[in-house]
């Protein structure tokens, strides 16, 4: 191995963790696993710490929705790209693993057909549609969540960055992609179950997904993707790639100037970022039982450009932060007052806006500089080696 290989090897691998921000981020999930882990399984059911499969799988759902936030966070923090259409891609992901599912149901569906889903029983086909093929493999399935939304992210990457497009023109080009595919999955001709969407799973990889145990290694699932999910993007943004994905958000014109092909670099992240949110769509719809056109739902994308916003952007884990919260607040505002949320939610942009204009992460940061600050005032503190070097 040369010099240069092995370097480049040990960057990849050593740099995403010698930031603290990283390593607490990782250290506080990890135990947060842990946590659920041990109060599901070692701790009674009449035990008021006890944690049920039903809030197991309301965790593992916030996990999901923290990794595409991730995956919003590597293209809008640090690319500029202000994209309205990842609900496209978390949805696609989240279709290629409710197709293998219902592919798993066989006969014991409603109408005891051993190949068709049930809803295509009820439409009158004879026969399962060619892109419904392969997907009774795991392996095969599991290779579309992630090569689907990445195909999809590369053609329209490459025709949007080709072309130049920027800014809010490039936003509104995204959720318009989103719009049209979520018409265009509301019909029952595409065979994609329409307004009802696919649902009714059984099992997954031969695990019933009733059983509670199946719920708990979902959601242990979902957080280690999120772990590796938050290490890629991580590793990405501290290289080279990441310095000039900062440096075309700052200045695209001028990074063009100094020779660098920035399409190239704009579409190689957009694929990443597109690739870990279909897996995150993925490891959502065996944890909620269905997936439906409503995910293609461009208030959906608006929203999840507000969990990074309101978390914090250009962090990653600000975006983890945001998505937890709102959908936390989500799931307990919409059990009081349902037809509020919205109006809730964008209330607490404004407040945010104003108050946290850097989101909850800005604060956290503001409040360490703060700290460093008030030390370095103190005439009691005695100064570290680092500080008498600044």
């Amino acid at each position: 191995m040369s010099l240069t290989t092995e370097s480049s090897t040990n960057f990849w691998l050593t740099r995403p963790f010698s930031e603290r921000s990283t390593q607490i981020f990782l250290g506080v999930l990890l135990a947060a696993l842990a946590l659920v882990t041990l109060l599901h399984v070692a701790v009674p059911p009449e035990n008021p710490l006890h944690i049920g499969a039903y809030t197991v799988n309301l965790f593992g759902k916030y996990l999901s929705y923290a990794l595409l936030a991730v995956a919003v966070d590597l293209v809008w923090g640090y690319l500029g790209i202000l994209s309205l259409g990842h609900g496209a891609f978390f949805a696609i992901g989240g279709y290629a693993m409710g197709m293998y599912l219902m592919r798993q149901i066989g006969d014991r569906g409603t109408y005891g057909h051993p190949v068709l889903p049930d809803f295509m029983v009820f439409l009158n086909w004879d026969s399962l549609p060619w892109f419904w093929h392969g997907f009774d493999m795991a392996w095969f399935a599991f290779a579309m969540v992630l090569l689907a939304p990445s195909l999809l992210a590369l053609v329209f990457g490459f025709l949007a960055f080709r072309s130049r497009v920027t800014g809010v023109y490039l936003s509104i080009i995204t959720q318009a992609l989103t719009f049209a595919l979520m018409l265009a999955f509301f019909r029952n001709e595409m065979g994609f179950g329409g307004n009802n969407g696919l649902t009714d799973f059984r099992e997954i990889v031969g695990f019933d997904l009733r059983s509670d145990a199946t719920r708990l290694g979902l959601f242990l699932a979902t957080g280690v993707a999120l772990a590796l999910g938050f290490i890629l993007c991580r590793a990405i943004v501290t290289s080279k790639l990441g310095r000039v994905s900062v440096a075309t958000r700052d200045a695209e014109a001028r990074t063009r100037f100094l020779g660098y092909r920035v399409e190239r670099f704009q579409l190689f992240v957009f694929v990443v970022s597109a690739m870990l949110a279909g897996l995150a769509g993925a490891l959502y719809v065996p944890q909620v039982g269905i997936i439906n056109p409503s995910e293609f739902s461009p208030i959906f994308s608006i929203e999840i450009v507000l969990w990074v916003a309101l978390g914090g952007r250009a962090t990653l884990y600000g975006a983890v932060i945001g998505a937890i919260l709102v959908n936390y607040a989500k799931t307990i505002f919409t059990g009081v007052m349902p037809d509020a949320w919205l109006f809730a939610l964008g209330a607490m942009f404004v407040l945010v806006t104003v108050f946290l204009p850097k989101g909850v992460a800005g604060l956290f940061r503001y409040l360490k500089r703060r700290k460093r600050e008030d030390q370095t005032t103190d005439p009691d503190h005695q100064r570290t080696p680092e500080e008498a070097s600044a």
